[in-house]
């Protein structure tokens, strides 16, 4: 029973049960259209003799951490300081309400334009898929702190500075993981539609190119690694995020 709970709370179950529908429903249906997980696998082993799956899965991932820590750079403070001060918040927040709804894939020929078709634009789409999503979640932590906090910490003597430092970020620090947290899953889809449409590399290239071959094998197999990528990436991120939680005394991540 251990061993079954183990495997239960780890999502291993799941995982096989997953599997097993997989190929039960690839079975069922034409494999040239829904290949299973062998096939799949089949296909791993094609596209990892010369190591090009190994290579499109550094470049994809290389370019979502860029443009995703680049995006966050700038987005956290941004938040911090258009949720401190009200007056310059409202003059902003209708337009960054207006424009977050504007999907970056909507952005692509005009990043293209305006910084080429090279490593640039991709950068700036996911730089763009970033931002708002981190500074509105960082403008709602800084807006969440109840004013009697900030009144205490100005009887004690604290400037303005150390209110930042020691109240306003640590109380934030919920809302701009959940922020950072969600922003590197729209960098995901927005790297895959700029290599679809302007790259020779990259898991979005293979994906589009296996069209040309008719080998749905290979798109399934750019389907899963994205999915290892990002789990991995959130893995990581979420590990991370615990020992800051810690240091700030909040507990843990969800």
């Amino acid at each position: 029973m251990r061993i079954v709970k183990k495997l239960v709370n780890y999502g291993v179950i799941t995982w096989i049960g997953i599997f097993l529908l997989w190929q039960f429903a690839a079975l069922m249906n034409n494999p040239d259209f829904f290949p299973g997980p062998v096939a799949t696998l089949k296909g791993v082993a094609e596209l990892s003799k010369d190591g090009s799956l190994f290579y499109y899965m550094g470049v994809s991932l290389w370019r979502v951490m860029r443009g995703w820590l680049l995006g966050s750079i700038i987005a956290i403070p941004t938040g911090l300081l258009l949720g401190r001060v009200v007056s310059l918040r409202k003059l902003i927040e209708p337009f960054l309400h207006f424009i977050r709804f504007i999907p970056p894939l909507a952005l692509i020929t005009l990043f293209m334009l305006w910084f080429g078709i090279g490593e640039a634009s991709k950068t700036a789409l996911i730089t763009y898929s970033t931002l708002f999503t981190v500074i509105i979640n960082t403008m709602a932590g800084v807006a969440a702190i109840k004013e009697d906090r900030l009144r205490s910490a100005r009887c004690m003597g604290a400037s303005e500075i150390q209110i930042m430092q020691h109240v306003i970020i640590p109380s934030s620090i919920p809302y701009i993981f959940t922020g950072i947290r969600l922003a590197m899953g729209s960098s995901f889809m927005a790297i895959i539609g700029a290599e679809m449409i302007s790259a020779n590399e990259g898991i979005g290239y293979m994906i589009w190119s296996s069209r040309l071959y008719f080998k749905t094998d290979w798109i399934f197999v750019g389907l899963f690694c994205l999915g290892i990528m990002g789990f991995l990436a959130d893995f990581i991120l979420v590990r991370v995020g615990k020992q800051i939680w810690y240091r700030y005394g909040i507990g843990r991540p969800v």
